[in-house]
C-alpha cells in the first residue's frame, strides 16, 4: 500500500497489539453513512474495505462503497467497483513472460521519451519458480537429484533472466526452484491473513489480498485470504498501480454440515463440490463456505476445496478466518504478534467467523452434508466429471466407446511391448502421480498415501511394470513429516520416490514414457490412462501418449499403480498377491481415519516450517552457482536466444492511440466446439518436432531433446505464437475428422497449420476471427492464450460463453470478445468456415453493447445477428481502444 485515499480518513480507527498501534479503516464506522454491513458476506467485506482504504473521490468513489452495501438485500448488483490487491503471486511459467513484458516496457517508455525507472512493480511481487521441473527420471533413488540437474541445464537462461529481474526491479522477490509449488509456499509461508504497511509515519492493518498469475491462486482462500487467478496481462496492470474494475459478484453460500465418513478424503470432497458447483453454474461468482462443518474442517481441507475454484468455475472459493485458521498460522510458523493482530483486526471488522455470528446474506445458498461423500474419481477429460469409485470401471467402459473412439470389438485388444514381458491394452494406467498443489498441501491425504504404501509393501505388493510412478511434494515440509512418520521409505519402495518440488504431472511435465511403451500405445491406437492427484485432466495436457486422465486422492493413486488398469473395479478386484499367493484387496491396505489423524498429529511440527522457510530464498547449489546478469536498468536482449525475446507489443507505439473501427470481411481461422480450454489454445506441454514451434527451434539449432516445453518458452513470442492452437487434441470443425492445430486458407482451400494459415492471411492484410462454443477459454489463467491469439492477427472471438479469466485476457490484449444471442450458435447458423465476417459499430464502443455481425456466405447470401460485446467496463473500453492494457499503462506513464 503506497498511499491512503484522502477521503477515507473519516473511517480510520486504531487498535493496539502488544503496545503497538495500527490504523485501520473501520467497516462499522463506514456503516454509519452506508448502512448496516453486518450480514454482508465476508468476501464482500474485504472488497468494501479495499474501496474505503483507497477512497479518493476519483478512482475510488464513495458511491463504490455504497454499491457494495446496496448489494444487500437482493444479493446481486450490476455495479462495478475498483480493486487493488496487496500483492501479486507468480509462478515461472506465467512469471517469465510478465517480467519480459516489464523489460520491454522499459524499452518502450524510452522510445516514447519517458524514464525507464518508472516501470517498477508498485506492490510486492513474489515469483516462485515451480513449474519447470519435469519427471524425466522416476522410480529411482537419485530421481530428485537428476531431475534438478536436467532442470537447470534446460532453464539456466530463463533463471538468469529472473535473477536480472530481481536486481533490476523494486518490490520483486524470487523464490528459487526446489522450494515447492507456489500455492503451497503461499499457503504455508507468504500469506499472512492480515497485511501491514507503513505509510505516512503510521502502521496500517488491512486484509491480505492478492492476484496470482495461476488459476489455483484461490488455494489461499482456504485460510481466509481473498485472491484469485488472473492473466499475466491483468496482473502486470495491477502491479503497475492500475485498479482493476470488477462487477460486484453474486456470492453463492455453500453450507457444509456433518463430517467425512470413514474411507472418504478431502479429495473426494472437492471432486464432489466441483461437480455440484459446475452443475449449478458459478462462473464469475464468488463462493463462500459456511456452516457447522467449519468448526472441525481443517485449513488443509479448506485449501483443497478452495484450490479447485477454477474447476468449479468460481472466481474464488472463500473460507473466513476462524480459530482453526489461527491454529494453522501458529502451526506453520507465522509470527505470534501477527497472529494476535489478525484475530483482533478481523474481530473488529466483523470478519472473524464464529459459530454464534449471524449467517450472511448470500445470492443463493446450497448445502452439502459431508457424511454423504464417497471415494471418487473424476475423468477422463474434465475435473467435474466425477464418478463414485464403485462406478469408475463401468463409466470408463462407456467412455471408451462413446467418447474415446474405440470400437466395441477392439476394446479388449492388447499389444506386445518390445523387450518387456507384459502386454498393454486399453485402460492400462501408465502414469500414477502424486502431484499438484490441490492435494500435496494436505498432510492427511499424503499420510494416507504413505500408509497405503506401507501396508502394500508389508504384503509384498508392487506397482505393475508399465506404470510410471512419481511423488512431487508441494513443499519440503512434506518430506519432513513423511520422513518423521517413517513413510518415505514405504513410498520409495513402491516407486514413489520424490522427483522434485514443483508442479509436475498436473501441468503436463510428466516427462517421457519408455519408448517401447510409447510405440505400443501409438502403434496400436491404445487408450492409455493416467491417475493423478491433480486438479486438471484436460485432454492432451498430462501426456501426449495418454488419452484418458483421472483425478484421484493420493492413496488411490498408489492403489491404482498396484492394480494397473481402469478396466477392473478397484473396490472388488485383487490389487496383487502376497508371496504366498493370497489375494490382496483395497480394503486390506486402506488406512482408517484414526490412523491417519494420529500419524499427522505426531509428525507435523511448527519447527519444521520454521526451519524450511527460514532459508527459502537460499536455493539449491545450482541456483547459488548461477551466473547473475548485470543489474542494468534495461535488459540486454540476445537475438540468438530461444528462451527470451523482446515481444513486439510496443513496436511503433505512438503517444496517442488510433481510432477503433469496424472489422470488415474477416476470415474464420478456427471453428471450435464447447469447452475449449486455454490448454487447447496455448498448450504448456511438449513441443512436437513437426509443429511450427518445433520447426522454428530446429532452424535455430536446438536439438529435439532440448526443446523443453511451451510453458518454459513463454518468454519467446516467436515460439509461443507458433504454438497457439497447437494442442494435439484440438479439433477445428472447418476440417472434419482432423485432430491438431490445422486450418484452411481461403479461397484457395490450402490446408496447413493454424500458424501458417494465419501468417498467410496477415501477409494479405486479412483480419481474422475465431468462432467458439460454450465456456470458451476454460482452464488455466494463461496469458499466452490471449497473447498468441492477438499475434496471429485475430481481431475478435465470437463464442456462446467465455470463462472469466480468458475473456479478461482477450480484452487485455486488444482482442474483442463477443457472445452469440441466446439460442444462436455456430450450428444454428450452419457455419462451415468458408464465410466472411464483418463486425459493425465499433467506432463508438461501449460496455456490453450490441455489435452487428454480418455473415457473408460463399454463395453470396448474408445473415445478420446482434452479438453481445463482452467488454464489460469503462476501463476495459480504454484498454481495447489502446490495443491492450500494457499500451494503455505505458502511455499513461509517459504522460504523467
Amino acid at each position: 500500500m503506497k498511499s491512503v485515499g484522502r477521503d477515507s480518513l473519516e473511517t480510520r480507527k486504531t487498535l493496539e497489539i502488544d503496545g503497538k498501534p495500527y490504523h485501520y479503516f473501520s467497516l462499522s464506522e463506514a456503516s454509519k453513512r452506508l448502512g448496516d454491513v453486518t450480514r454482508l458476506p465476508v468476501s464482500l467485506k474485504v472488497l468494501l474495505e479495499n474501496v474505503l482504504r483507497f477512497e479518493d473521490g476519483t478512482s475510488y468513489r464513495p458511491e463504490d462503497a455504497q454499491a457494495i452495501v446496496d448489494w444487500l438485500p437482493q444479493g446481486h448488483s450490476t455495479q462495478e467497483v475498483p480493486f487493488k490487491p496487496a500483492r501479486i503471486l507468480m509462478q515461472d511459467f506465467t512469471g517469465v513472460p510478465a517480467v519480459v513484458d516489464l523489460a520491454a516496457m522499459r524499452d518502450g517508455i524510452i522510445d516514447l521519451g519517458g524514464d525507464p525507472e518508472r516501470v517498477n512493480p508498485l506492490v510486492l511481487v513474489d515469483l516462485v519458480i515451480d513449474h519447470s521441473v519435469m519427471v524425466d527420471v522416476a522410480g529411482t533413488k537419485d530421481a530428485l537429484e537428476r531431475n534438478v540437474e536436467i532442470e537447470f541445464e534446460r532453464n539456466g537462461e530463463r533463471y538468469a533472466f529472473l535473477r536480472w529481474g530481481q536486481g533490476a526491479f523494486e518490490n520483486f522477490r524470487v523464490v528459487p526452484p526446489g522450494a515447492g509449488i507456489c500455492h503451497q509456499v503461499n499457503l504455508e509461508y507468504l500469506a499472512q491473513a492480515v497485511w501491514t504497511a507503513h505509510v505516512g509515519g503510521h502502521d496500517y492493518a488491512y486484509p491480505d489480498t492478492l492476484y496470482g498469475t495461476d488459476s489455483h491462486t484461490t488455494m489461499v482462500n482456504g485460510m481466509g485470504v481473498l485472491g484469485w487467478g488472473v492473466g499475466g496481462i491483468e496482473a502486470e496492470a495491477a502491479m503497475l498501480g492500475q485498479p482493476i474494475a470488477m462487477l460486484i459478484p453474486d456470492v453463492i453460500g455453500v453450507r457444509l454440515e456433518g463430517k467425512l465418513p470413514e474411507g472418504a478424503t478431502a479429495t473426494d470432497l472437492v471432486l464432489t463440490i466441483t461437480q455440484m458447483l459446475r452443475a449449478e453454474g458459478v462462473v464469475g461468482k464468488f463462493v463462500e463456505f459456511f456452516g457447522p462443518a467449519l468448526d472441525h474442517l481443517p485449513v488443509a481441507d479448506r485449501a483443497t476445496i478452495a484450490n479447485m475454484a477454477p474447476e468449479y468455475g468460481a472466481t474464488c472459493g472463500f473460507f473466513p478466518v476462524d480459530q482453526l485458521t489461527l491454529n494453522y498460522l501458529h502451526q506453520t510458523g507465522r509470527d505470534e504478534h501477527r497472529i494476535r493482530l489478525t484475530e483482533a483486526y478481523l474481530r473488529a471488522q466483523g470478519m472473524f467467523r464464529t459459530a454464534e455470528a449471524p449467517e450472511p446474506v448470500f445470492s443463493k445458498v446450497l448445502s452439502l452434508d459431508l457424511s454423504s461423500i464417497v471415494p471418487s474419481l473424476a475423468g477422463p477429460k474434465r475435473p467435474q466429471d466425477r464418478v463414485a469409485l464403485t462406478d469408475a470401471t463401468t463409466a470408463f467402459e462407456r467412455a471408451l466407446t462413446d467418447g474415446l473412439g474405440v470400437k466395441p470389438e477392439d476394446k479388449d485388444k492388447r499389444a506386445a511391448v518390445a523387450g518387456a514381458d507384459y502386454r498393454i491394452g486399453h485402460g492400462d494406467v501408465v502414469i500414477a502421480a502424486i502431484t499438484s498443489c490441490t492435494n500435496t498441501s494436505n498432510p492427511a491425504v499424503l499420510v494416507a498415501a504413505g500408509l497405503v504404501a506401507r501396508k502394500a509393501r508389508a504384503l509384498g505388493l508392487k506397482p505393475k511394470p508399465w506404470v510410471k510412478t512419481s511423488l512431487a511434494p508441494g513443499s519440503q515440509v512434506v518430506t519432513d513429516y513423511l520422513d518423521r512418520a517413517g513413510l518415505s521409505a514405504d513410498l520409495d519402495a513402491l516407486g514413489f520416490e520424490t522427483v522434485g518440488y514443483g508442479c509436475t504431472t498436473c501441468i503436463g511435465n510428466s516427462g517421457p514414457l519408455p519408448q517401447p511403451l510409447v510405440d505400443a500405445i501409438e502403434g496400436n491406437s491404445l487408450v492409455a490412462t493416467s491417475v493423478l492427484s491433480g486438479n486438471r485432466n484436460f485432454e492432451g495436457r498430462i501426456s501426449p501418449n495418454v488419452r484418458a486422465n483421472y483425478l484421484a486422492s493420493p492413496p488411490l493413486v498408489v492403489a491404482y499403480a498396484l492394480l494397473g488398469t481402469l478396466r477392473q473395479d478397484i473396490t472388488t478386484a485383487p490389487l496383487g498377491q502376497t508371496p504366498e499367493g493370497r489375494d490382496v484387496f483395497l480394503r486390506d491396505i486402506w488406512p482408517s481415519n484414526h490412523e491417519i489423524a494420529e500419524l499427522v498429529g505426531s509428525s507435523l511440527t511448527r519447527e519444521s516450517f520454521l526451519e524450511r522457510y527460514g532459508n527459502i530464498t537460499r536455493g539449491t547449489k545450482q541456483w547459488q552457482a548461477l551466473a547473475v546478469a548485470d543489474e542494468a536498468r534495461t535488459f540486454d536482449w540476445s537475438p540468438n536466444s530461444t528462451y527470451i525475446q523482446k515481444p513486439p507489443y510496443f513496436d511503433g507505439l505512438t503517444k496517442e492511440p488510433g481510432e477503433t473501427g469496424d472489422i470488415e470481411n474477416a476470415r474464420i481461422l478456427a471453428l471450435l466446439g464447447d469447452n475449449i480450454t486455454t490448454d487447447h489454445i496455448s498448450p504448456a506441454g511438449a513441443i512436437k518436432p513437426s509443429s511450427p514451434a518445433g520447426e522454428y527451434l530446429s532452424e535455430h539449432q536446438v536439438a529435439v531433446k532440448d526443446f523443453n516445453s511451451y510453458g518454459s518458452r513463454r518468454g519467446n513470442d516467436r515460439v509461443m505464437v507458433r504454438g497457439t492452437f497447437a494442442n494435439i487434441r484440438i479439433r477445428n470443425e472447418m476440417l472434419p475428422g482432423v485432430e491438431g492445430g490445422m486450418s484452411k486458407h481461403l479461397p484457395d482451400g490450402q490446408v496447413a497449420s493454424i500458424y501458417d494459415v494465419a501468417h498467410r492471411y496477415q501477409e494479405e492484410g486479412v483480419p481474422l476471427v475465431v468462432i467458439g462454443g460454450r465456456e470458451y477459454g476454460m482452464g488455466s489463467s494463461r496469458d499466452w492464450a490471449a497473447k498468441g491469439t492477438r499475434l496471429l492477427g485475430i481481431k475478435a472471438v465470437i463464442a456462446e460463453s467465455f470463462e472469466r479469466i480468458h475473456r479478461s485476457n482477450l480484452v487485455g490484449m486488444g482482442v474483442l470478445p463477443l457472445t452469440f444471442p441466446e439460442g444462436v450458435n455456430r450450428q444454428t447458423l450452419k457455419l462451415n468456415g468458408t464465410e466472411t465476417i464483418t463486425l459493425s459499430g465499433l467506432e463508438k464502443i461501449t460496455p456490453r453493447m450490441n455489435v452487428t455481425v454480418t455473415i457473408k456466405r460463399a454463395n453470396g447470401e448474408t445473415d445478420t445477428i446482434q452479438a453481445l460485446c463482452r467488454i464489460d467496463t469503462i476501463d476495459e473500453v480504454a484498454y481495447y481502444k489502446n490495443g491492450g492494457i500494457l499500451p494503455y499503462v505505458l502511455r499513461g506513464m509517459t504522460a504523467a
